[in-house]
């Protein structure tokens, strides 16, 4: 435990920026996961919308430095390979 007054402040607001960081993380996962089960019921509409989602999560996680660019740019682009080889129903 630290001693120091301001390592004690410092301590408590890394605590909740990793809340606060996780609590993104999981919604990012959420919205992947939401794209993942509308390509597997073959719903391109439904897909397409949650892949907007998806897209805005992610570069919203990549502005505030959540995220990597590169994990970012691999994300959105395997998502979006998922969602153009739907075919038209």
């Amino acid at each position: 435990m630290a001693n120091i007054k301001q390592q004690i402040k410092r301590n408590k607001t890394n605590e909740k920026r990793r809340l606060t960081n996780a609590s993104f993380k999981s919604s990012v996962k959420t919205a992947i996961k939401a794209v993942h089960s509308a390509v597997a019921a073959n719903d391109k509409e439904l897909a397409q919308t949650t892949l907007s989602y998806a897209h805005k999560k992610l570069d919203k996680g990549l502005a505030k430095g959540i995220y990597h660019a590169n994990f970012v740019a691999r994300h959105k682009s395997s998502l979006a390979v998922l969602v153009n080889g739907l075919e038209d129903a």
